[in-house]
């Protein structure tokens, strides 16, 4: 009985097991991720789109995506993507790509195989007869630590082309819109790392990341976005809706000044986004969390003005 016992504790029973190989492969105009060959998700960057964004971002268990691409209400909402409104007049957010689009400089896939893949893509954010305000370089890693958790890091840092002043806004950074079925007017749970619920308790709430989950597919999975601590607004205020919108932003609140970045100087963000079966609780986003923000070593960087 005691050497069974050891038996499995050396196995790691009652852990799910570990997940297999991902591949990350050019395709035309998306970076494709797999797992043990089954499609995770696709880094879209057509020419013609507003912004690159991931679409499917497929859960562990169902295999069907936990973002959407579109839904009403807000339908210009693209599944996880980085983008911002109200930046030198142009907006890198809404429909409308003579507003302002961000442009990808093509990926360049730095790791195609393994435990964990790695991409990286340059961009410039543009708009007709207006000068760039912003570049940007997004370094991308996926990796599956267990059957039940698929995990997406993503490290954007901006450079200012010129003076930049982003006016007040909430549309502005990293963002995910999740299917209706996970949104709270379907029964799904949107939750933060203080324990609060729904839009009410979360929107303008400081929190190190939120999270939403519900049915998919008859599989309750969910996804997180955890802001990295030594980002520069650290803990961030989060925009929230309960029809299934998340953004951990500052720029709703920042008044009537904006928010300013002088010609090159740069801005560094850090996300992690893990894509789980079951809920926060069963996926132990807060333990990632804690796991993760043990290797932020570095001095915040500085807030701009």
């Amino acid at each position: 009985m005691t050497s069974m016992l050891v038996a499995l504790v050396l196995c790691g029973a009652g852990e799910a097991p570990a997940a297999g190989t991902l591949e990350a492969a050019l395709d035309g105009t998306v970076v494709r991720i797999t797992v043990d060959g089954a499609l995770f998700t696709c880094y879209k960057f057509a020419p013609e789109q507003k912004y690159p964004y991931f679409w499917p971002v497929n859960g562990p268990r169902s295999g069907a995506s936990v973002t959407t691409e579109t839904s009403e209400p807000y339908p210009h909402h693209r599944s996880l993507f980085f983008g911002c409104d109200r930046v030198n007049g142009g907006n890198y957010w809404q429909e409308g790509n003579e507003r302002g689009r961000i442009v990808s400089g093509t990926p360049k896939i730095l790791t195609a195989r393994g435990p964990r893949v790695e991409f990286e893509d340059r961009c410039r954010w543009r708009r007709p007869g207006a000068p760039e305000p912003l570049s940007d370089v997004r370094r991308i890693a996926c990796s599956a630590p267990s059957r039940d958790v698929r995990i997406i890091d993503v490290e954007i840092t901006l450079t200012a082309e010129e003076d930049v002043r982003i006016a007040q806004t909430n549309h502005s950074l990293f963002s995910a819109r999740v299917v209706p079925a996970l949104a709270v007017p379907k029964g799904g749970r949107l939750v933060n790392a203080e324990g609060a619920l729904g839009e009410k308790a979360t929107f303008g709430a400081a929190s190190a990341w939120c999270d939403f989950s519900g049915d998919n597919g008859g599989k309750v999975e969910g996804l997180a976005i955890l802001d990295w601590p030594r980002n520069p607004w650290s803990p961030c205020k989060w925009f929230t809706r309960d029809y299934g919108f998340f953004s951990p932003t500052p720029l709703n609140w920042v008044g009537e000044a904006g928010f300013k970045l002088a010609k090159g100087s740069t801005l560094a963000l850090k996300y992690r986004v893990v894509v789980h079966a079951g809920n926060e609780k069963d996926a132990d986003i807060a333990g990632i969390y804690r796991e993760w923000a043990r290797q932020a070593g570095a001095p915040p960087a500085p807030r701009g003005e």
